[in-house]
């Protein structure tokens, strides 16, 4: 009689690498008639944008632009001001060929050197290189036995559970609303902003978001060099196209804006002025479908000599979602013990998984950038290194292999001087969610031999002397006999896997 195999598929994880790239930034920014020339610079700020990735046998090519903002004292008691400058790049990194149905790309970094200067009261030379750090993750198809039948064959199932990526989405998004002004700004210094998605709503092929983007924007008045801070929230409501996403599915979203833009408005007759802002944001959804599948992990018959060919596979869980406030604070001596602080700003490093006593962490690296009157009128820049190091609300077990993909984002920031030192509180927003990669043992292959050697039938029950531990299956395949008959020959409960004490156990005759 032959053996009869039954197969399926099932999503696993697939290939994971690390790659690094470097990107040049040099530039000249010409100041516009509308700002005021340069007196000093103060600090130059580099940071990519991605806006397409497209994987392809052996190349990651990343889109997007390099937006390069130099803060700088302008003449004349102008005070702090800013300018910008978007460079786009393309870059196609190596990475190993492999086979996937899915794909994700967290693209992280930091600036290698930055090296600016004023080359006239209205040009500025910027010369530097940003280090690109692209992760990628993979998911492709196995087959797998799923069950055997015949041939006296007898089968140890497992249940295999995890995640199957039923979307992943990156959209450029805009969301319009207005600011208020107590008087009509002279100078906009900076606009930054968070983002936070208060509901998800899945149907089929489709995913309603909503929430809002809250927006604080740096200015000053005519006349008044000292800056000022307002803020303004921006609700938001978007549909998007996800094919294969369903209602059953895990969904995580993450809302990181990326530019801001501020159109001059009128001024009412109290003297407020109003005006027309508009954000963009990357719109980051990922979306699961978690699976259960019984496999075969083991298997031998009772009638004949039996071959397996092993199988690994390794499955995707979700671990965690995240969304955890965490406050940093630190403090450092200033080198002008009466410098007054102006504006503040921060800017993470590249996210890791590490590991502390046996707990997980989220880590990363805050620098936080202080802008300063000193007491001679001039302005500077003082930073603070602060660790970040989120503990994960779930557990992860040792031989598993984790990786996150999150977001970390400016909550608050608050920067003091006080004593000659210099004082930070940080609010920092964890967003997304933490997978995991397990392996199991299966079977690959079956194949049946020539006929066991026939039972002396003068042996109708044989002892053995079983260790705690010991899997009842393992015992039965020793003996070429069922697990069933090793219950009934031991009035053992239906369903007992591993012996919980050294015992002596009868072995039925073939």
């Amino acid at each position: 009689m032959e053996l009869k195999i039954f197969r399926d598929t099932l999503p696993q994880a697939g290939a994971s690498c690390t790659v690094k790239a470097e990107l040049p930034l040099e530039t000249e920014i010409l100041i516009s008639d509308y700002l005021p020339p340069v007196f000093k610079l103060v600090k130059c700020f580099a940071k990519p944008v991605v806006l397409q990735k497209q994987l392809q046998p052996g190349r990651l090519t990343l889109e997007g632009y390099l937006r390069c903002t130099v803060f700088y004292q302008g003449e004349n008691g102008a005070g702090l001001c800013q300018t910008e400058q978007k460079l786009p790049f393309t870059k196609q990194l190596e990475v190993p060929e492999f086979s996937f149905t899915s794909w994700t790309a967290m693209v992280e970094g930091q600036t290698e050197y930055l090296n600016c200067r004023a080359v006239n009261p209205h040009r500025i030379e910027v010369r530097g290189a940003y280090g690109l750090v692209a992760t990628l993750h993979t998911q492709d198809k196995a087959e797998l036995i799923t069950a055997l039948a015949d041939g006296g064959i007898e089968q140890k199932l497992q249940t295999l559970t995890g995640v199957r990526s039923a979307a992943v989405l990156e959209k450029l998004v805009t969301v319009e609303g207005e600011m208020v002004f107590a008087k009509p700004p002279a100078a906009i210094l900076d606009i930054t902003g968070t983002a936070s998605v208060r509901e998800i709503k899945l149907l089929a092929g489709k995913a309603v978001v909503k929430g809002e983007v809250r927006v604080q924007c740096a200015w000053r008045a005519e006349g008044d060099s000292s800056l000022q801070s307002q803020a303004a929230s921006l609700p938001f409501n978007q549909v998007v196209d996800l094919e294969g996403v369903a209602e059953d599915c895990r969904c995580m979203c993450v809302l990181e804006p990326v530019g801001f833009a501020a159109a001059e408005g009128e001024t009412t007759e109290d003297g407020s002025a109003s005006t027309t802002l508009t954000a963009t944001a990357m719109l980051r959804l990922s979306g699961w479908r978690p699976y259960q599948l019984q496999c075969v992990a083991d298997a031998f018959s009772t009638r004949f000599e039996t071959t397996l060919t092993p199988q690994t596979l390794a499955t995707e869980s979700l671990l965690c979602a995240l969304d955890e406030t965490t406050v940093l604070r630190g403090s450092g001596p200033l080198p002008d013990a009466g410098a007054h602080i102006l504006a503040c700003f921060a800017s993470f490093g590249p996210v890791s998984l590490t590991r502390q006593e046996g707990r997980a962490f989220l880590a990363a690296r805050a620098v936080v950038s202080a802008f300063a009157e000193n007491t001679l009128g001039e302005m500077e820049c003082y930073e603070k290194a602060l660790d970040y190091a989120l503990p994960l609300p779930a557990d992860l077990p040792p031989d598993t292999d984790a990786y996150p993909e999150c977001w970390l984002s400016v909550q608050d920031l608050q920067c003091a001087s006080a004593g000659g030192a210099l004082d930070v509180s940080l609010t920092v927003r964890a967003e997304g969610a933490v997978l995991a990669r397990q392996t199991a043992s299966l079977v690959g292959a079956v194949e049946l031999g020539d006929p066991l050697a026939p039972a002396d039938p003068e042996v109708s029950l044989r002892i053995c002397y079983a260790q705690p531990g010991e899997e009842l299956f393992a015992i039965a395949r020793r003996y070429h006999v069922s697990p069933g008959q090793m219950l009934a020959a031991n009035d053992l409960p239906d369903g007992t896997a591993r012996l919980d004490e050294a015992r002596r156990l009868l072995v039925p005759g073939g």
